[in-house]
């Protein structure tokens, strides 16, 4: 069942890679959308995912209440996709994941807007070892506190052109000659299209009987962490060793690789990352999905081959797994 008539929504966090992708699906859904960011001026190009004018991008530092109340104002519903990979300088997790999510809820609860969609992520749970996912729980309980209709969505790993996944990897096989099996790559994941999930949230902001709700999203197939670095081998015609990595070693080695934030580059690991991939990435058997808001989930081998090609000797003209020549389009 829908609401009549979309109106303004706002989104917190929609420049990003799945952003971007909810701001283009709630735009097509006839949604006016505000788009909450740090800096507007870089993100111009947020404009083009809707008709001339739907699509407008406002400053907005999520740690300061009276900035997210002013892009709050005159909205119907919002959306918060905030979140880090990692910690750097003052942007910790207890502060981008959980502060960012009360503020907002907290803001989403004093303007009267019922209609609050908090992306989360697959395992998020107040008692997890994991820092990243203890505050993406804890995150969910403050929004939750504050706004009991909130939706919780909460995707596996997320793949798409730019996704900090399958790229990474394939990044890693053109240069190094092997590839870290942490954990012996029995780690097992869900991927989900960044689109999937983009209109998973725009139906969820829409629906009336989503509120209160929580969605688990994942793709139609499991995948061991072993099995996906093959695959990325296998799509780039790369032939690299699979090196296994005790879980204890890639802790120490993710330990000193998040030193590089330091000097404000991104690492390729850090320890937090390490400690979550000693749990599984998958729905919880019975868990409501994408088959609950009508969505069918597409596959990792109808995607993801169409971004990889850039990763193999000769690029678009190379020849793919089976041989054939792939031409990008």
């Amino acid at each position: 069942m829908s609401l009549p008539g979309p109106g303004l929504v706002t989104v917190f966090g929609g420049s990003g890679f799945i952003g971007s992708q909810v701001v283009r699906a709630l735009a097509k859904a006839g949604w006016r959308v505000r788009v909450a960011v740090r800096k507007p001026a870089l993100a111009g190009d947020l404009r083009v995912l809707g008709d001339v004018g739907q699509v407008q991008p406002v400053r907005c530092d999520v740690t300061k209440p009276a900035e997210v109340a002013a892009a709050l104002k005159g909205a119907s519903a919002a959306v918060n996709l905030i979140g880090i990979l990692y910690e750097s300088g003052k942007r910790t997790f207890d502060l981008m994941h959980v502060e960012a999510s009360r503020t907002i809820a907290e803001g989403c609860a004093a303007h009267g807007i019922a209609r609050l969609v908090q992306v989360s992520t697959l395992g998020a749970d107040v008692n997890a070892r994991s820092d990243y996912a203890r505050t993406k729980g804890e995150a969910e309980a403050a929004v939750r506190a504050a706004v009991p209709s909130a939706v919780i969505v909460r995707p596996s790993i997320v793949f798409g052109a730019g996704d900090n996944f399958f790229n990474q990897f394939a990044a890693m096989a053109t240069m190094a000659p092997a590839l870290p099996l942490i954990g012996g790559g029995q780690t097992k994941f869900q991927p989900v299209y960044v689109a999937d999930v983009a209109e998973a949230v725009a139906r969820a902001v829409g629906r009336e009987d989503a509120a209160g709700r929580t969605f688990e999203l994942g793709g139609p197939a499991v995948w061991s962490f072993k099995d996906i670095l093959q695959y990325v081998l296998r799509e780039t015609g790369r032939e690299r060793l699979l090196a296994p990595l005790p879980f204890f070693v890639a802790k120490t080695i993710g330990g000193l690789a998040q030193m590089t934030t330091l000097l404000g580059i991104a690492p390729a690991l850090t320890r937090d990352q390490v400690v979550m991939l000693e749990s599984d990435n998958v729905v919880t058997p019975g868990a409501e999905g994408l088959a609950a808001l009508g969505i069918e989930p597409t596959g990792v081998e109808a995607i993801v081959p169409s971004y990889l090609w850039r990763y193999r000797k000769g690029g678009q003209f190379a020849e793919g797994p089976k041989g054939e020549t792939l031409v990008a389009i």
